[in-house]
């Protein structure tokens, strides 16, 4: 954990969440100093110097901002409870006058005595991507007051962020381990306030552990933990070779995760049905000039691959190419007798949502068994060994589609998306269960946000599924 002010009886430092109205007497020993900084009450120029604070220590350690204690005695000066709650109106502050959003935290401590009046009491991280500019200056830490960076400062901040990002793509190519390749869908959730932190004990890491089982516990999921060097990997069944490839998700001690599932492919008789009726759907279609629809060939382009080898192993056992199945030649200068049969593997999106949901909200429980957010988090979406995988659903609109735009599948291997970074203000309401879900089907070719009323008709209706 970063810096404190406040202890608990046994020394240790306190979180936000965690400080109670009697802690403040911590304070009297204390003097402002780099990651400390006392206000004795909220005036217009107080406010007017929130935002420079708060992008000051976001560009540094971060540091802890109290607005109802006097800067030159530390006596408690309490500030009346507003109509509005404080951490709107600084988070507001921030808004307009600091850029990008600072990460920071803030809290009105009432006074027992007195519910009308308290402390306020804000809480900065350091910032993951610095600088941090407030009102077109960049502001560090000076002492205990705040300044303009300097030349050498600025290329240190810069530099900050640029390995914050690094980090981040190293977390992302994370791979566990399953006994056989198969197509997976992997979430990536990185934790971006543990800079500075020690490293978590024993006990600590034993502690998200059993958040995690009781996580499992509320969606009826068996739950089997591995201990790998470095993280925990919690896992749906045994991982096993011969044995159907379930889920798994993986906690780092600093309580990042990556969440792993395995797309629900379809056995033989419900694929060949698939097959045909997507074949139907995309029957050429003759136009006045005798020219065929370029769409009617991609179900024939998905089902061929360019190494037919690859895609037995990507099957179970009772999806294993039948005796007497059609040849697929492997590619251009490749001998005829070195041809091999392989079927197109089809994914069901109804059975392979539903298990991406189910996870992902796992994810929300332990969340919320941690008495956490996902704030402090930047998330990133993979597709593994996807490359041809069609995408199938019966529903009658999913065929509608085909005809016109043809089937979805995953057109490349893997398919990273781009970072999003949670304490942006666009993700306030963010859940992972409803962020899986419908990226899922961006990444297998459905956009997002579309202008096209059919891509978001599509959309709804496979979620609904």
């Amino acid at each position: 954990m970063s810096f404190s002010p406040f202890r608990d009886e046994r020394g240790a430092a306190k979180e936000l969440a965690a400080v109670t109205y009697a802690d403040l007497a911590q304070l009297a020993d204390m003097d402002e100093g780099y990651v400390l900084e006392f206000k004795r009450s909220f005036t217009s120029s107080v406010k007017a110097k929130v935002p420079k604070i708060i992008a000051s220590f976001a560009n540094s350690r971060g540091g802890w901002l109290i607005i109802g204690i006097a800067d030159d005695d530390r006596s408690i000066c309490p500030v009346p409870r507003l109509a509005a709650d404080y951490g709107q109106i600084i988070g507001e502050l921030c808004r307009r006058h600091v850029s990008p959003a600072p990460p920071f935290d803030v809290r009105f401590i009432p006074n027992p005595a007195n519910e009308d009046e308290g402390v306020v009491v804000v809480r900065v991280e350091e910032g993951s991507f610095p600088p941090y500019v407030a009102d077109g200056v960049v502001e560090i830490r000076e002492g205990s007051t705040s300044g303009p960076a300097t030349g050498a400062a600025l290329v240190e901040l810069y530099d900050k962020a640029t390995r914050r990002q690094s980090r981040i793509a190293e977390f992302c190519r994370r791979t566990v381990f399953f006994a056989r390749p198969v197509p997976l869908f992997d979430l990536y959730l990185f934790r971006m306030d543990t800079v500075g932190r020690d490293t978590p004990s024993r006990d600590e890491v034993a502690v998200c552990a059993e958040a995690m089982r009781r996580a499992f516990a509320a969606q009826r999921l068996e739950c089997h933990v591995q201990h790998a060097h470095d993280s925990l990997i919690f896992r749906t069944s045994v991982a096993f070779d011969g044995m159907a490839p379930h889920s798994a998700i993986e906690l780092f001690p600093d309580e990042s995760i990556k969440l792993t599932v395995p797309a629900v492919l379809c056995p033989p008789a419900e694929r060949d049905r698939a097959l045909a009726a997507l074949r139907a759907a995309c029957t050429p279609q003759v136009g006045e000039a005798g020219r065929t629809a370029p769409d009617a060939r991609q179900v024939g382009a998905a089902e061929r691959t360019e190494d037919a080898g690859d895609a037995a192993p990507l099957m179970g056992a009772a999806e294993q190419v039948e005796p007497g199945a059609p040849v697929c030649l492997r590619g251009a200068g490749v001998a005829a007798g070195a041809a091999k049969t392989a079927h197109p593997r089809v994914m069901s999106a109804s059975d392979t949502l539903r298990r991406v949901t189910r996870m992902a909200a796992v994810l929300d429980r332990y969340i919320r068994e941690r008495r956490g957010s996902w704030q402090p988090y930047a998330t990133a979406y993979e597709l593994e060994n996807m490359a041809g995988v069609l995408l199938w659903s019966d529903d009658p609109l999913y065929l509608s589609y085909v005809r016109g735009h043809g089937p979805l599948f995953c057109g490349t291997t893997d398919c990273r998306s781009r970072v999003r970074y949670l304490n942006d203000g666009a993700h306030d309401a963010f859940r992972a269960r409803q962020f899986a879900g419908s990226h899922f089907f961006e990444a297998c070719g459905l956009p997002l946000g579309s202008p096209d009323p059919e891509d978001n008709a599509l959309v709804d209706a496979l979620l609904r599924g």
